[in-house]
């Protein structure tokens, strides 16, 4: 018999809707889980009590003859960006270490209304920045992968969202939230053998989601399989009056309209994506992924994406000026940690307070922000990229005119292991060629397990989508994710 914690999300809500099991077996199995897994590092906070109480909710209403609601039964992980009212919210930094906010994140809170459990906030870079999990001040998550042949190195789960990754993959938690600001579902999505969707810019509700770039970053879903990812997509969009970019849009039911038929379709793929140095295997599950889509109906039409090369030093300037203008707040005085020595003054509190606040990657993201936002630097910087910003998103535009949807690698690796790139920081910001692009275009864009490499690692192909078309992206996942039959998962170690 199938173990509970086997089933993604649309089997638990079914199964708990059929009566096969309760919704406090399922929730009870998940916590066990959970508790066993220390060594992975996934969770910074349990909270098994809220996982309960959703469960004896539904169980509750089931007994009384009530009709569910979508997600009842299904306990999920909340990345630790998401403000949960009463739970610590640190984003992975001593900054805030200690805070519970008195409100709930917009993305939250619709989950918690669809009937969602929490089993616990997920680790993850600090402030989300970082493709490792590895700049985390609660320690680093270790990925649930081994590389074959003996190599017991503890791999990176990906990153930021490296806590989701590895708890999904690791079968903690059925689903969970990620964000996206330039990469951070995909890859780690990629690297885990799980999917993960990032939205079209403005359909997840940005508020009490601790900011890092506020024009990139988004919510979205992560979880076993596309289906999944669009149940749990579904609960969690929506208008949102409190969010200035969030978009006053109906919710589509993207899980009733799934579909993997790809007749009709024009799948591009962008010749600027084959760069020297990739891996063979990745190119070669590239080449596959293009016989599975044709397999689908789908006719494959090479486009071109001439700014592409830029895209990677444009985020890296866009990004780390929002951040510093974001985390400014973070002063010892409105905000989070303050340390106070007798005899300092202002200025030296502001200083001592965010060196020991925050980790070499947010104070190197701050520096990087603060100097390119700077007098004499504005322009030839920050101006520069938001012009190249728009040049890459007219690239998608354009691409849009010959075909309805685009096929790349997500990673231009498969995991590695914890320190092999954390002391060379351009290196590690490599990692995001792949994904960066359709983040500064604003585009929905996504991560499904295609394949294994010769180390018997996840490799993942992205598809990215016009802006709105979440459906479509979703219905090339799926035609992907059938054809590559893809059910590897990692032996257990921890």
């Amino acid at each position: 018999m199938t173990e509970i914690t086997d089933l993604g999300v649309a089997a638990l809500r079914d199964g708990v809707r059929a009566g096969t099991f309760s919704a406090r077996e399922v929730a009870d199995a998940f916590i066990v889980k959970v508790s066993k897994a220390k060594a992975l590092n996934a969770f910074i906070v349990e909270t098994p009590e809220h996982a309960l109480a959703a469960a004896a909710a539904a169980d509750e209403a089931l007994a009384r003859g009530e009709a569910l609601k979508p997600l009842a039964g299904v306990p999920i992980g909340m990345k630790d960006l998401f403000a949960t009212k009463g739970v610590q919210t640190t984003a992975a930094s001593h900054m805030l270490e200690g805070f519970k906010p008195v409100y709930e994140s917009t993305v939250s809170q619709k989950l918690w209304d669809a009937g969602a459990g929490m089993l616990g906030k997920l680790n993850l870079d600090q402030f989300a920045m970082g493709s490792s999990n590895e700049t985390s001040y609660f320690g680093n998550v270790i990925s649930p992968w081994r590389r074959g042949g003996g190599d017991n190195a503890p791999l990176a789960p990906g990153g930021s969202s490296g806590g989701s990754s590895a708890a999904i993959s690791a079968r903690l938690v059925p689903g969970a939230t990620g964000t996206d600001t330039g990469g951070s579902i995909r890859q780690p999505a990629a690297f885990t053998g799980i999917s993960g969707i990032k939205p079209t810019y403005g359909r997840c509700s940005r508020w009490g989601v601790v900011a890092f770039a506020s024009s990139l970053d988004q919510a979205g879903p992560m979880a076993r399989d596309v289906k999944d990812c669009a149940i749990l997509l579904e609960n969690m969009v929506g208008f949102d009056p409190k969010d200035s970019t969030s978009l006053n849009l109906p919710v589509p039911k993207w899980e009733e309209l799934l579909s993997g038929d790809l007749k009709g379709k024009k799948i591009g793929i962008p010749k600027e994506y084959r760069l020297d140095g990739t891996p063979e295997e990745i190119l070669k599950l590239w080449d596959q992924g293009i016989a599975w889509v044709k397999d689908a109906g789908a006719e494959v039409v090479e486009v071109s994406l001439p700014h592409t090369k830029y895209a990677l030093p444009t985020y890296y300037i866009i990004a780390p000026a929002e951040a510093s203008s974001n985390l400014a707040r973070y002063d010892g005085v409105r905000y989070g940690l303050r340390e106070l020595a007798d005899g300092q003054n202002l200025q030296e509190m502001y200083a001592a307070t965010r060196a020991a606040g925050f980790g070499p990657e947010v104070q190197r993201r701050i520096l990087i922000g603060t100097y390119v936002l700077s007098a004499g630097f504005y322009d030839a910087y920050f101006t520069q990229a938001s012009k190249v910003r728009t040049l890459i998103a007219q690239d998608f535009e354009n691409a849009f005119t010959v075909c309805d949807l685009l096929l790349t690698p997500t990673a231009p690796s498969s995991a590695f292991a914890l320190g092999e790139k954390s002391a060379d920081p351009l290196a590690m910001y490599l990692n995001d060629v792949f994904t960066v692009p359709a983040s500064l275009a604003g585009l929905p864009a996504m991560s499904v397990p295609a394949g294994l490499d010769s180390a018997g690692l996840p490799l993942g192909l992205q598809i990215i989508g016009k802006p709105l078309d979440e459906q479509g992206v979703l219905g090339a996942g799926l035609a992907i994710e059938q054809r590559a039959g893809f059910t590897a998962r990692p032996e257990q170690w921890w």
